[in-house]
């Protein structure tokens, strides 16, 4: 059942592939904003999906984070987001990100949730429709 209080946790270590650097966010190779805010939503998406029904995902839609400080590549981070507020389909979770050395990032995330066959037929509108 959807209710507020779920909890989701994710890990990661920084690569390479993950720096501000290689994401062109910026020029140095440290864990990138962008990278930091994927595993945000991923966290977030997969602590309520198992509480959705058939045919049914979530999209998010707003997300204000601050970064606090920088990771270097080989340093693992800790993603934590709650649900802490339900709207009908819109849902919020706060948001904490930290490395061993303490708290790199912090906020807000807003997901909506969607039937998926509606969500699509309604994109690809955009092109003449599915092919």
């Amino acid at each position: 059942m959807l209710e507020t209080g779920i909890k989701g946790h994710k890990e990661l270590t920084v690569t390479m592939e993950k720096t501000a650097k290689a994401l062109g966010s910026g020029g140095l190779e440290v864990f990138a904003t962008p990278a930091l805010i994927a595993m945000a939503e991923r966290t977030a998406r997969e602590s309520v999906a198992p509480e959705l029904g058939e045919g049914q995902s979530t999209v998010g839609i707003r997300v204000e984070i601050s970064h606090l400080s920088a990771t270097p590549v080989g340093l693992e981070v800790f993603c934590d987001t709650e649900l802490v507020e339900i709207d009908r389909r819109r849902l919020v979770f706060r948001v904490e990100v930290h490395d061993k050395f303490g708290k790199i990032a912090e906020g807000m995330h807003e997901r909506f949730i969607i039937d998926d066959e509606k969500f699509l037929a309604k994109a690809y509108e955009k092109v003449g429709g599915k092919s």
